[in-house]
C-alpha cells in the first residue's frame, strides 16, 4: 500500500480488525519512509460495477463518490459517519445483488434517495434538489408537498 503522505511503497500493517459493521477490515498502517500513520479499509467486491449515465456514457462505479455525496447531503445534520457508512454499504450491497454489471445512474440515485429518506428528512430534500435538478423555489415546494402527502398516507 502506497503512503498517502510521501508516496513511498513500503508501508507496514500495525493492526488489523473488523470494521464496526463487519463488512470490512480496518488496517492501521505505518510508513517506514516518513513515519506517518494512516488507516485503510479492505472490502469484499462481488463484481465490478459500471455506471451508465443519462447520456449513455459509462464510468466505473466509485464507492467514495457515493459516500461523499451522502456525506454532503447530511452535512451539519444529526447523522453520524457510521450511519453514512452503513447506508453506503447497504446501497452497494443492493446494487451488487442485482446481478448486473451495468447499473443506470438513475437507479443509484433512487437507492440514495431511499436511504436518505430513512436517515434525515433535510438531507433527503437536499439530495433531491440536486438529483431532481430543482430550478426554482416552487420545485422545493412541490417536492415537500408530495412528502407531506406520502407521510399522511403512511400515517393512516
Amino acid at each position: 500500500m502506497r503512503c498517502p503522505f510521501c508516496g513511498a511503497d513500503d508501508t507496514q500493517v500495525k493492526d488489523s480488525r473488523p470494521s464496526e459493521d463487519g463488512n470490512a477490515i480496518r488496517r492501521r498502517r505505518f510508513c517506514t519512509a516518513c513515519d506517518s500513520r494512516f488507516t485503510t479499509f479492505e472490502r469484499v467486491q462481488l463484481r465490478e460495477l459500471v455506471v451508465v449515465k443519462k447520456d449513455g456514457k459509462r464510468k466505473t462505479f466509485d464507492r467514495d463518490k457515493l459516500s461523499r455525496s451522502i456525506a454532503l447531503a447530511v452535512r451539519k445534520r444529526p447523522v453520524t459517519p457510521d450511519q453514512v457508512e452503513l447506508a453506503v454499504n447497504n446501497i452497494v450491497r443492493k446494487l451488487e445483488s442485482l446481478g448486473e454489471n451495468e447499473i443506470p445512474s438513475v437507479m443509484i440515485g433512487a437507492a440514495v434517495m431511499e436511504a436518505l429518506a430513512g436517515l434525515d428528512p433535510v438531507a433527503y430534500v437536499r439530495f433531491a434538489s440536486v438529483y431532481k435538478e430543482f430550478r426554482e423555489t416552487s420545485d422545493f415546494e412541490e417536492f415537500i408537498d408530495q412528502l407531506g402527502k406520502v407521510a399522511s398516507v403512511k400515517a393512516d
